[in-house]
């Protein structure tokens, strides 16, 4: 099998755009792409479009994709139309790798969103539907169960609308909390971490600096989640062109910035009990990675992991095996994941300050990740990156994300 290599990609500054439409931020990815690729549009072959939130928020409720594309001269190609929650841009990158194994040879995998609007509180009610809205009580008996015999502050709820799945977060603390010992301050240490990160990232909606301090006296959301721990509302696009061995020949792209894709992995939830740790659906997507790559957690250079919460970038990097079960709360707190340690994970500064643009967030993560790559990240960058792994989950069912992708690339 021919190798997979990202020859272009690009994104948006993520941020509240609110002079700027949803084409118009497209146009900027996909342009941005298709110059970092040296390619044109006769020579993409199929295009995956992830628009989680152009239905509900633009009225754009089928072929999005179509739509957004043909104002950029777009025309005959197919045209995909990907949705999977918060993994959608991530789902549509793989639907491109796999468009490359069955026979294309150029392929565009592009997420668009623009989800600040005059409505907040439609823009938040999107979050009601990323889980089984059939069985609304039941899933908050779940959650409730998660953070049994975890004491609840008084005052540390917020008085204003949030986020669903901020709920959904901060029953997963509690559970780390109660099960590993994790501390709030520790998830302090990961949300601080992250906006010192974004400070050297022009692309970030958020660059303000923050102590652990700062970030435990913010305004509470609920416990333990306080505001900067949390990822924001987010305008954004970003774009990825993919191609094999025989499609960068047609392309006009230096091949020493060129990246390779060795592992492409999405998978779903398993009705499995919260307690079998070794059965998440992040371990397992990590492990098939892994192996299709060739390679092991302790090899791994620079991470980007889904923190729509600060809890996600600890839960996560120990399903990925970057630290062992129990043990993130502490590395966090002692800097293994900060930009000189030990293995630096979301030196975009993640999800929580870079932004959540949803269709275009996994992309956006695989943007840092190549810019790591390419030696191109300047104050941000992890010296001698090689390999980098990406985790992106969207939506939950049972215990756990509905769907998680995992990309590991190299140089």
């Amino acid at each position: 099998m021919s190798n997979i290599y990202i020859a272009g990609i690009a994104m948006t500054v993520f941020g509240r755009h609110l002079e700027r439409s949803l084409d118009d931020l497209a146009r900027e990815a996909v342009s941005g792409a298709m110059k970092d690729a040296g390619a044109s549009r006769s020579q993409i072959e199929t295009i995956f479009y992830a628009g989680a939130t152009n239905g509900p928020l633009q009225g754009q409720i089928v072929i999005p994709g179509q739509v957004v594309l043909s104002k950029l001269g777009f025309e005959g190609v197919p045209i995909f139309n990907v949705e999977n929650a918060c993994a959608s841009g991530s789902s549509a990158f793989h639907l491109a790798c796999q468009s490359l194994r069955a026979g294309a040879e150029v392929v565009l995998a592009v997420g668009a969103e623009k989800m600040n609007i005059a409505d907040k509180s439609k823009a938040l009610a999107l979050f009601e539907g990323g889980w089984d809205v059939s069985r609304v009580e039941e899933n908050f008996e779940t959650l409730a169960r998660f953070g049994e015999g975890v004491d609840i502050p008084e005052g540390s709820e917020s008085d204003k609308p949030y986020s669903r799945f901020m709920a959904i977060y901060a029953a997963f603390c509690r559970w780390h909390m109660k099960t590993y010992g994790t501390t709030q301050r520790q998830i302090a240490a990961v949300s601080a971490k992250n906006h010192n990160h974004s400070v050297h990232n022009p692309y970030a909606q958020y660059r303000k600096p923050f102590t652990i301090d700062e970030v435990l006296a913010a305004p509470p959301i609920t416990y333990p989640i306080t505001l900067p721990m949390c990822a924001p509302l987010t305008d954004g696009a970003a774009a990825a062109i993919l191609c094999t061995e025989a499609g960068l020949k047609r392309l006009s792209a230096d091949r020493n910035r060129c990246v390779k894709v060795v592992a492409s992995v999405v998978r779903s939830f398993t009705n499995r009990a919260i307690d079998a740790a070794d059965q998440t659906v992040g371990k397992l997507a990590s492990k098939q990675a892994y192996e299709i790559a060739g390679v092991g957690p302790q090899e791994i250079s620079v991470a980007e992991l889904h923190d729509a919460s600060a809890v996600g970038e600890i839960i996560q990097a120990e399903n990925l095996g970057l630290v062992p079960l129990g043990e993130g709360g502490p590395a966090a707190e002692r800097g293994e994941f900060t930009l000189g340690g030990r293995v630096p994970i979301n030196v975009s500064g993640g999800l929580e300050s870079k932004g959540h643009p949803i269709g275009a967030t996994g992309i956006g993560q695989l943007f840092e990740l190549v810019t790591q790559l390419r030696g191109e990240a300047g104050a941000r960058q992890v010296e001698g990156a090689r390999l980098a792994i990406q985790e992106n989950g969207g939506g939950l069912q049972g215990v756990e994300e509905a769907a998680l992708a995992i990309h590991i690339l190299s140089k």
